[in-house]
């Protein structure tokens, strides 16, 4: 593998790597699990993403938190930009990019954005400067490299909105806009231990039945089925990516009988979590 550039400074890290020049083996896997990571993909690649594949029909930027991500097709310009939260916090400075609940985190899974070929070239050169700063290792490095990642996740931001928000598939006015974001946050957060639409209808300060309207006036799912549909998410992950029993995922994600978690899950997947575990096939497709 070739030498990573990487900065730094007790707790704060962001690297930055090219594919072409490590094994696709060496981005599958643990190894930048619990970083977040921005992933330039040129047209052509592939990538499974959890259990969704994706083709790229066009230069596009995943992000990615702990997802589990295979690799299995791409060129000499797909990099991987990754850092921890303590070099930068989506959460803590989410007044500066607005990305969590829709670059992160968001509902639908869908953890990139397509990209056009000014949008491409502009991306390629903030992806060059850090490059750069990582090179020079100048005392003003990281707050110029923090810079340059913002900028990225701003235009990936607005460009995520164009794509999928008040359009012919998915309409939600950007008035509306922080209702869903902050519905997808708090999921995020507490999909473990609260399971119930009015848990979640009291953080946002609001009654259940009106976050019920909310989605359906915005024709999106209800928030019954999407809080269901995460915690389906995660009992996959933990069956297929962990040696976790059925039980052992059941009391991970807030169960405690683990007979009820076996009934939710056979009812929604048509698969006990069991037969789930042992017949699993990698590779569903999700073309883009």
């Amino acid at each position: 593998m070739s030498q990573s550039l990487i900065f730094e400074d007790h707790y704060k890290k962001l690297g930055i790597e090219n594919l072409s020049e490590n094994p696709l083996e060496a981005f599958n896997g643990s190894k930048f699990r619990y970083d977040i990571k921005v992933l330039y993909m040129p047209s052509g690649s592939e990538i499974s993403v959890d259990f969704n594949h994706f083709k790229a029909t066009k230069p596009s930027l995943f992000f990615l938190t702990n997802q589990q991500i295979k690799i299995s097709k791409t060129n000499e310009s797909a990099t991987l930009l990754y850092y921890n939260r303590d070099f930068y916090c989506i959460q803590i400075h989410d007044k500066e990019v607005a990305c969590d609940g829709l670059l992160f985190h968001n509902v639908f899974e869908i953890p990139f954005v397509e990209l056009e070929e000014n949008e491409d070239s502009i991306i390629k050169s903030l992806f060059k400067n850090i490059k750069d700063e990582l090179q020079e290792k100048d005392s003003s490095a990281e707050e110029m490299i923090r810079t340059y990642v913002k900028q990225i996740i701003i235009r990936a931001t607005r460009k995520w909105k164009k794509q999928n928000l008040d359009n012919d598939t998915l309409k939600i006015p950007n008035n509306e806009i922080d209702i869903f974001r902050d519905f997808s946050r708090y999921l995020e957060i507490h999909f473990r231990e609260k399971h119930n639409v009015s848990e979640y209808a009291d953080l946002l300060h609001i009654a259940p039945k009106t976050l019920t309207h909310k989605f359906k006036n915005l024709h999106l799912e209800s928030p019954n089925h999407l809080i269901i549909n995460r915690i389906l998410l995660e009992a996959k992950r933990l069956l297929i990516y962990t040696e976790k029993t059925v039980k052992e995922v059941a009391y991970d994600l807030g169960y405690e009988d683990p007979a009820y978690f076996n009934r939710l899950f056979t009812n929604k997947t048509g698969s006990t979590p069991t037969n789930f575990k042992k017949n699993y096939i990698p590779g569903k497709k999700y073309n883009i």
